[in-house]
């Protein structure tokens, strides 16, 4: 479709342009001590922007001349991310972290960052590849550092640009590789090009994808490109350290999943053979063991953390090696896994953040020891925090547990040569239970009993727990409109 045509279609990403150039110059017109004001215009946007994704419905088209992908696919994203957006602006407004700064630009930085989100989920070519990823990646570097008289936060921004710009170096020359090798930076013209290649450029193939998929683990914080990930998330905001266990992680499965599918394989839209085009090298096995890895090793550092934030950085890459037990399989049903898997982990991550920020605002802290007696003097808080830990753990009947559900199904379903990889999951699943609980333990085991009970003050925190906590609790038994919603979902847009 022309770039022309493509903007009729283009509604979603117009709008948040639109909202982004209305933060910008309404930061402007406001004073220091009202630039939160801003919220409320993006916030405004992003709900107009979450109309329009939902109103291009089941379309499948590629825009601007095969670049950006239309489809349901996408648009289960976007979803994600407009959800988490939001929540992050609003848990923006209880974080003691951001008090004393202008946080008009915050908000529009924000903004940005959903919009290379949104290409990210989108994009078909490796030119539009790279550009959503360089979007997103300098949006990040701003936002960890956003703290400028926070040391913490100068290092966290600091580590974050020398890893991406390691990470992204690396990605940029398999994309020429790839291109050298087809000739083409369009996803489907280059899967017809890499079938026509002959066993002689086998090597250069390989490295390509190797690269590549260096590029892609740094995104969604995969061991051995996870590094960046535990000093990033501990010295950024934690409204910040929040949106990135989220939003890009989504993202990042959304490319990952459409490019291997699109570009390594076969042309069935999420069939069983998607790893084809790469024969003699053993791919599924080897994510396997990515996803062993990654799981294993954010599970084993995050028992010795003291703080709970960084426990929550682990744990997040231990997510993400869940996540990625499906990934060999790029079956529907392992994608179907991966989607419902994020869904839930949106609000029980979020939820688990947010009693931190709100925790660390009234007390000043965020080790465990920082814990001790909430249960008796902050009861509501303690309860949706152990609600948010119980559902990280995969338990029933919590959302968590459907998550997990959906993953191992899919992976014992896909034969006996990953009944191993399933069996480590369990392990780690047992071995995330010492760590979660153990924040429980703090809250209702340690410290001492108080007479005085405290709630929260403002509404609005009452309203983000009430609303990150339901869905937690009753997508762990009720949670068939869900599965319709992703099931229909599960349509990639396959070329013209």
């Amino acid at each position: 479709m022309s770039n022309l045509n493509s903007l009729t279609h283009f509604w979603p990403e117009l709008i948040l342009t639109v909202t982004v150039l209305v933060a910008i110059i309404a930061d402007l017109i406001y004073r220091k001590e009202d630039s939160f004001k801003v919220a409320w215009w993006v916030l405004g946007g992003l709900a107009l922007t979450l109309f329009a994704v939902r109103m291009s419905g089941g379309a499948l088209s590629g825009l601007f001349m095969g670049t950006i992908a239309m489809d349901p696919f996408a648009n289960f994203f976007k979803v994600l991310v407009l959800i988490s957006t939001t929540f992050v602006i609003l848990m923006s407004f209880d974080s003691a972290d951001l008090k004393g700064y202008r946080v008009g630009e915050y908000f529009s930085i924000l903004a940005i960052m959903a919009f290379g989100l949104f290409l990210m989920a989108s994009a078909i070519d490796v030119i539009m590849v790279y550009l959503a990823i360089e979007i997103v990646s300098i949006m990040s570097f701003f936002l960890a550092g956003y703290l400028k008289k926070n040391q913490s936060s100068n290092e966290a921004s600091l580590k974050y640009v020398i890893y991406g710009a390691f990470s992204s170096g690396i990605m940029l020359y398999g994309l020429s590789l790839l291109f050298g090798l087809t000739g083409t930076t369009k996803f489907f013209e280059m899967r017809e090009a890499i079938a026509q290649l002959g066993p002689d450029a086998n090597l250069a193939l390989i490295l390509s994808a190797v690269f590549i998929l260096v590029g892609f683990g740094y995104k969604i914080s995969a061991v051995p490109f996870h590094f960046w990930t535990p000093d990033v998330y501990e010295g950024s905001p934690t409204t910040i350290t929040a949106y990135l266990s989220v939003a890009p992680k989504a993202a990042g499965f959304a490319m990952l999943i459409r490019f291997f599918n699109q570009v390594f394989g076969d042309g069935a839209p999420l069939g069983s053979d998607a790893w084809t085009a790469l024969n003699n090298v053993p791919w599924p096995q080897l994510v396997a063991v990515l996803a062993a890895a990654t799981m294993t090793v954010g599970n084993l550092v995050a028992i010795q953390q003291s703080s709970v934030k960084r426990m929550l950085a682990y744990s997040s890459i231990a997510h993400a090696g869940y996540m990625m037990m499906a990934l060999p399989l790029m079956t529907q049903s392992g994608v179907y896994g991966i989607m419902i898997y994020l869904l839930m982990y949106l609000f029980m991550n979020l939820g688990a953040f947010y009693v931190v920020i709100y925790v660390q605002g009234k007390i000043g802290g965020e080790s465990f020891d920082d814990y001790n007696g909430l249960g008796w003097r902050m009861p509501f808080v303690a309860g949706v925090m152990t609600l948010f830990m119980v559902a990280l753990t995969g338990l029933p009947p919590t959302a968590g547990f459907i998550g997990k559900f959906y993953i191992f199904a899919a992976v014992i379903e896909a034969g006996s040569q990953y009944y191993w990889l399933a069996f480590v999951g369990v392990v780690n699943s047992v071995i995330s239970l010492y760590y979660y609980i153990r924040v429980v333990k703090h809250m209702y085991l340690s410290g001492d009993r108080s007479d005085s009970i405290s709630m929260p003050t403002s509404n609005l925190t009452t309203v983000i727990l009430i609303a990150l906590a339901i869905p937690t609790f009753v997508f762990g038994w009720y949670f068939s409109d869900v599965a319709d919603w992703i099931h229909n979902s599960l349509v990639i847009f396959q070329g013209m």
